[in-house]
């Protein structure tokens, strides 16, 4: 699934872990996510959305 996180995160000075601390996860799996390795659970999605001051459907869309 793709995500607007790293343009996000980085527009907002974020760091990954900082990210991470936040959303009580490793600086791995927000790097995987940014990737697009991994699909995050719907609570982690909503966490995501709500520290980079968005909403689930903005930050995340299907692959096209």
């Amino acid at each position: 699934m793709k995500n607007q996180i790293k343009e996000l995160r980085k527009s907002k000075k974020i760091s990954q872990q900082e990210l991470a601390d936040y959303c009580k996860v490793t600086r791995q799996t927000i790097n995987a996510i940014e990737n697009e390795k991994y699909d995050p659970s719907l609570q982690l999605a909503f966490n995501l959305s709500e520290q980079l001051d968005t909403t689930v459907d903005k930050l995340f869309f299907p692959d096209s």
